[in-house]
């Protein structure tokens, strides 16, 4: 079987690209060279064009059929356009990386499944997704175009620490200074590890029964944000002053973050994994957060001397508590 990924060395990718590798699958990888240094994947081929410059990667695809394209980096309709136009006639499958996101925020019921509306009025990232996806089912009824739509949630390796702040919150954390939690951290959370997530992606490569289908692929651990916060520090063998505020506070200090917590994090998500089981038997997450934490530490640890804080963030973080203790408790 031979496919391609447009990108292929980002944090899902990667886990994705070593595991078809290892299955015998013929990986091409699609994208400008940038960062595969940073995620280097032995036995795949590149080929090396700007997805973004549409006439530059027909010339470099030239001559090419592929059994499946995952479009890794499509995040507007514009960009699915695009791959319709390029990949029509050339693929039996085209996987196009949604978002969980989209997904009705709040939801109005857990777990969430496959049928659930795809409907989020908080995050601009997420209705793009939405009017991705649209794109392909209409494409499909009209010209018979073989999509499959993956909808990953929260999804991490060793390098993405996956609380607001990153590394800054982290050492935060490490150095005894609080750290903000959005709400009182009790509402529920899904995190998935890469290399999770991969099983159940690669096994819809060349699957018929993924055609014209939507699916998400998420872990079955379910965590409070409070727990999420515990397992880093303790991780670090460090006890954490956690400072809970609520999420609409947060995001009238930053929106960037205020969209993301209001559109995706503020809300419990949990997911049904009933219809990638099905279609993906093997597909069986191994790997709780408990034991990706310590990865995330000691990568982060061992990486230490490259790794800056960020003074915006710590400058967010340092008025937003001290604002929220003079004032919003009163």
């Amino acid at each position: 079987m031979k496919v391609l990924f447009i990108g292929g060395t980002g944090i899902i990718s990667s886990a994705c690209s070593e595991l078809a590798v290892s299955r015998g699958i013929e990986l091409v990888h699609l994208n400008r060279g940038k960062s595969a240094a940073v995620r280097k994947i032995e036995g795949v081929k590149t080929v090396h064009a700007d997805i973004r410059n549409p006439e530059e990667a027909r010339q470099a695809l030239k001559g090419h059929q592929f059994d499946a394209v995952v479009d890794w980096i499509a995040f507007t309709p514009e960009h699915i356009a695009t791959g319709i136009n390029l990949f029509s006639g050339i693929t039996k499958q085209f996987v196009f990386i949604s978002s969980a996101s989209a997904y009705q925020t709040p939801p109005a019921k857990l777990p969430v499944t496959e049928d659930t509306p795809l409907d989020n009025p908080f995050w601009e990232y997420s209705r793009n997704k939405i009017a991705c996806e649209n794109l392909l089912q209409e494409e499909n009824k009209k010209n018979g175009f073989p999509f499959t739509i993956v909808r990953p949630s929260h999804t991490y390796d060793k390098t993405l620490i996956p609380i607001e702040g990153g590394y800054t919150a982290l050492y935060r954390m490490k150095q005894g200074l609080p750290v903000v939690v959005h709400g009182d951290g009790t509402s529920i959370w899904t995190l998935t590890h890469h290399r999770d997530f991969a099983v159940g992606l690669v096994g819809l490569l060349g699957n018929p029964n993924a055609i014209g289908e939507a699916f998400h692929i998420t872990s079955d651990e379910w965590l409070s944000w409070n727990s999420i916060f515990l397992l880093l520090a303790s991780a670090m063998n460090v006890k954490p002053s956690l400072v809970h505020i609520p999420s609409e506070i947060i995001a009238k200090y930053d929106k960037e973050i205020g969209d993301s917590l209001l559109g995706d994090k503020a809300h419990s998500m949990i997911f049904d994994n009933t219809k990638i089981r099905k279609v993906v038997p093997d597909f069986n997450p191994r790997i709780p957060f408990s034991e990706g934490a310590k990865e995330i530490v000691k990568w982060h640890e061992e990486n230490a001397g490259q790794l800056k804080t960020n003074d915006r963030i710590n400058q967010f973080m340092d008025k937003l508590i001290r604002d929220y203790n003079c004032y919003g408790k009163q």
